[in-house]
């Protein structure tokens, strides 16, 4: 975050903190130089570019089951683009995030079926 433009730190911040809350277990690291979360894989993850901000779900299907909610954002295929001062709200991450976790799990479960 340090290396975060000023203007950009506060939509962050919020954002980081809305996932530690609603995924307390998940680890912190930085991967593809930006923080990522991991539970059970990667989880989600956000950056800060010039002109706008990311929120990674890390998942088509996630954001496909969301689609309604996303549609007055840009986006691409695994990538929700935000004003660099004006964060997603806390309600969409939490859901973004809890269906993330719910997928990592399902996979693990599945998995562990097929051994």
């Amino acid at each position: 975050m340090a290396s975060v433009a000023k203007e950009a730190r506060p939509a962050l911040e919020k954002i980081r903190a809305t996932i530690r809350a609603v995924a307390p277990q998940a680890a912190e690291k930085i991967g593809y130089g930006m923080p990522m979360f991991y539970y059970l894989g990667p989880l989600v993850a956000f950056a800060s570019f010039k002109d706008h901000s990311s929120f990674f779900p890390m998942s088509v299907r996630v954001m496909e089951a969301h689609k309604d909610e996303l549609k007055k954002y840009s986006k691409s295929k695994g990538t929700i683009r935000f004003p660099i001062d004006h964060p997603l709200p806390s309600a969409l991450v939490r859901k973004l995030v809890k269906a993330r976790i719910a997928e990592n799990e399902a996979k693990v479960k599945a998995k562990a079926r097929r051994k």
